[in-house]
């Protein structure tokens, strides 16, 4: 009998699972919010994952669960291990994955360096924080914000005077975190994969672009990163994911500052944007990995199939038409590519794809990826 599966929503990562699991012979269910998911191809059920019963019901047929995302609820995830369901990763790992404040305060416990940071209550207290920081400073709410979202560079406490008033009005945010506005010089990624019994392996330190708080690219292995960066930052995803539990696949989103430290941003539990190159370019791509890693099997190779790998995402798409109508001249201008579509409708700022481009020459891929992926934007 088939090893079976279960993941909890129904997204684009959900959905780049199933080939993984497809090759490696296992049953992959999965929980979708509703009809027309991006995994709707391995949808067995539909539910609110913030509902015990619906998804301890979906839980029943597996033999381990693991995440889409990050937002099934705490009480959710206990009711689930106090059932004796394998939830991989497991509810004290992803409380910190959940609430960056809870973040914040795990990883400076452990000595992991991170920005200068602070939770206000109030515009006084972040008054301070800003008079102490040069007049400028990050505001993050707790939970729920991702690419860009729930993210504020602040001059001014009033800058965020909706969010102090969301706060005061929420029985569940009680404050908003604040960060120092780092002077990095570029944004990195460090992935790795842990299973219980303790096997840890790493990919390619990576460099992320962003654009408009999203990321729009990822280069692997990151220029110029050899040696102790790459040695530093891996060493410091292994102790992040051993010092939490973590199970499966570990994003670690980094800064590298103008004097050459590096500052961890945020934490993901689960495959990232940052990690998708790897379906094309390693030898264990990030979703494959993290089934293996969920089961508490040996875990495979993460060595680079070429000496670059560049991935570009697509973001909204067309503004005609859908993206099917862009194939043949895309495939046919860059046949070496490898496209990606999530089964998402076209919207502004949405990632409904990616493309990845393996090569010799770093310049030489970055390139081709970008031109490649630009056949589905106007």
């Amino acid at each position: 009998m088939a090893l079976r599966v279960g993941v909890v929503g129904g997204g684009q990562l959900a959905r780049m699972m199933v080939p993984a699991a497809v090759e490696l012979g296992l049953d992959i269910r999965v929980l979708a919010e509703g009809p027309g998911m991006s995994a709707a191809i391995a949808a067995t059920a539909e539910g609110d994952h913030r509902d015990a019963a619906t998804v301890l019901a979906f839980a029943r047929d597996v033999d381990v669960l693991t995440f889409d995302h990050e937002h099934v609820p705490q009480d959710v995830l206990r009711t689930l291990v106090d059932a004796g369901v394998a939830v991989h990763p497991g509810p004290d790992a992803l409380a910190v994955a959940q609430d960056k404040i809870v973040m914040r305060t795990r990883l400076t416990a452990l000595g992991v360096p991170v920005p200068d940071w602070a939770v206000v209550h109030d515009a006084a207290e972040l008054r301070t924080f800003l008079d102490e920081h040069g007049g400028r400073a990050v505001v993050k709410t707790p939970r729920g914000g991702y690419d860009g979202k729930g993210v504020r560079v602040v001059h001014d406490p009033s800058d965020v005077d909706d969010w102090f008033l969301a706060v005061a009005e929420s029985a569940s945010e009680q404050a908003l975190l604040v960060e120092e506005l780092v002077p990095f010089t570029r944004e990195l990624a460090q992935s790795v994969a842990r299973r219980p019994s303790g096997q840890v392996v790493a990919w390619p330190l990576v460099e992320t672009v962003q654009r408009d708080g999203v990321c729009a690219e990822v280069i692997a292995p990151a220029p110029a990163s050899a040696g102790r960066l790459a040695d530093e930052a891996e060493s410091l995803a292994v102790r992040i994911a051993e010092e939490l539990g973590v199970t499966g696949v570990l994003a670690v989103e980094l800064f590298q500052t103008d004097d050459e430290r590096i500052l961890v941003n945020e934490l993901a539990m689960r495959p990232h944007n940052t990690g998708h190159w790897s379906i094309d370019g390693a030898t264990t791509s990030q979703f494959e990995q993290h089934l293996r890693a969920v089961l508490d099997l040996p875990l495979g190779a993460t060595g680079m199939h070429a000496p670059a790998a560049v991935m570009v995402n697509v973001l909204g798409g067309p503004a005609d038409g859908d993206l099917a109508a862009r194939y043949p001249a895309a495939l046919e201008a860059f046949p070496e590519a490898k496209y990606h579509f999530y089964g998402k409708d076209p919207r502004p700022g949405r990632k409904v794809g990616h493309v990845t481009v393996v090569g010799q020459d770093v310049d030489d891929v970055v390139y081709r990826a970008r031109a490649a992926a630009a056949h589905f934007d106007d």
